[in-house]
């Protein structure tokens, strides 16, 4: 049985303009967690990863926070089956 899982994450807030993304992308390449963090236009941030369970939920406590400029009002998690497919972790292009 694998540890590792997935999540599909939508954090609002003041996210945007404020490196969220870049601060994502850090702490998801220090946990060893793969997948993509992208700005939404309604101004919320989406991502999406995968990883052993107890790195994800680090990861999730970071996103919580979020960089010194933000301020995260809520952080929608769904956890969901891990696929393997990513093989890092990128910023992508917004999405609607």
């Amino acid at each position: 049985m694998s540890d590792r899982t997935r999540i599909h994450v939508i954090i609002s807030g003041r996210v945007q303009g404020v490196a969220y993304r870049y601060f994502a992308e850090k702490w998801a390449v220090s946990l060893a967690v793969t997948g993509w963090v992208r700005n939404l236009y309604d101004g919320r941030v989406e991502v999406v990863a995968e990883g052993a369970r107890v790195n994800l939920d680090l990861f999730l406590e970071k996103l919580r926070n979020g960089p010194r400029m933000a301020l995260v009002d809520d952080v929608d998690v769904r956890w969901e089956e891990y696929t393997g497919e990513f093989p890092n972790f990128e910023i992508t292009f917004s999405g609607d």
